[in-house]
């Protein structure tokens, strides 16, 4: 039997998504994640809830498409799923995953969920990328609530 081919997956950087996030019982929470940097494994970025950029670091995961990451006052995890809408020529890229709140933060000790979104046309996607990794299945409605579709148009 031959081997089956695995399609590996980068996370785009440098990135802007937009994020939100829900915990402690709290209404959801409205922000930006910029990744900045994934190399050797490691994460670097912001994320900014209250208008200020906190940075971040953290892991991901290829193979697993497992990412985490801590904020001064959150620890992240969560894993990749795509989607190709190619009635508007665009993937969606979607990190959806859990959260504990850290100190300092008020809510210490609290958990929640979390949802980020950002896209890229198809066109744009790197030399060799598969062009349909993604299940026949609809995404979550994050993607569509967290996606910044102003001004993109993909040829």
């Amino acid at each position: 039997m031959p081997n089956a081919q695995k399609t590996v997956i980068h996370l785009p950087f440098p990135s802007r998504w937009g994020i939100n996030a829900y915990a402690g019982g709290r209404p959801v929470i409205w922000g930006t994640l910029i990744i900045t940097s994934v190399a050797n494994n490691r994460v670097t970025g912001t994320v900014n809830f209250r208008g200020t950029p906190l940075p971040i670091q953290g892991t991901w995961d290829e193979g697993s498409r497992q990412i985490r990451f801590d904020s001064p006052y959150a620890r992240f995890s969560g894993r990749l799923s795509l989607f190709d809408d190619r009635t508007i020529r665009i993937r969606h890229f979607t990190l959806q995953g859990d959260l504990m709140m850290k100190p300092p933060s008020l809510q210490a000790g609290e958990y929640g969920t979390w949802i980020a979104t950002t896209d890229i046309c198809l066109s744009q996607l790197p030399p060799g990328t598969a062009s349909s990794p993604s299940s026949s299945e609809l995404p979550p409605v994050g993607v569509f609530v967290t996606s910044d579709y102003q001004g993109k148009i993909c040829p």
